[in-house]
């Protein structure tokens, strides 16, 4: 696999842990080790790091409550069929089962929240660069995966998480998906 390939897929592993579930002592171990460069990505990559190594881990728990779960729903609500339609369990998540069944993907057991939790959509394109699924999936596969997915939600679900009030943590994380989207989707935009 490319290097570059292997880097990308590095981003989404990172975005899908992040994003799965409260972090716990393991996960703020792991983001304490990024390292960032000079780039905006970069940068934003170091901003995490730093803010795992600052937060007290129930602060942190605490925070993903709040922005993703809340009492009856969190500030935020990471699901495509809900930035797409406004409701839970809608054609999105129908169109990505179809997809996930023509690529091979199953649904993991013991997994309650619908497949189309950003969490979940990271890992499947984790798995569609890296072979997970299938032999590593071409380009033009995974192009139509991200533009059918990610592309129409995506960018705007990490913005607002970037500009949550309850957000600490996860506003650099925010800034990761952002800009890693903006910058899959111009690599992708080259490709035609």
């Amino acid at each position: 696999m490319a290097e570059e390939d292997m880097l990308r897929a590095g981003v989404y592993d990172v975005l899908a842990a992040v994003f799965r579930r409260e972090p716990d002592a393991a996960l703020l171990a792991e983001l304490r080790t990024l390292q960032g460069d000079e780039t905006p990505l970069g940068q934003a990559f170091a901003a995490l790091a730093e803010r795992a190594r600052t937060i007290d881990p129930t602060a942190a728990r605490h925070e993903y409550t709040d922005l993703f779960i809340g009492l009856g729903r969190g500030e935020l609500v990471p699901f495509a069929s809900y930035y797409l339609t406004g409701f839970l369990h809608e054609k999105p998540l129908a169109v990505l089962r179809d997809d996930m069944a023509r690529l091979g993907i199953e649904r993991e057991e013991g997994v309650a929240e619908p497949e189309d939790h950003i969490a979940s959509l990271c890992e499947m394109m984790a798995g569609l660069i890296r072979g997970r699924f299938l032999e590593a999936a071409p380009v033009r596969l995974q192009r139509a995966f991200f533009e059918r997915h990610l592309a129409p939600w995506a960018g705007h679900f990490f913005s607002d998480v970037e500009a949550a009030k309850s957000a600490d943590l996860y506003r650099p994380a925010g800034t990761i998906g952002r800009l890693f989207m903006e910058i899959e989707a111009a690599a992708f935009a080259m490709e035609e």
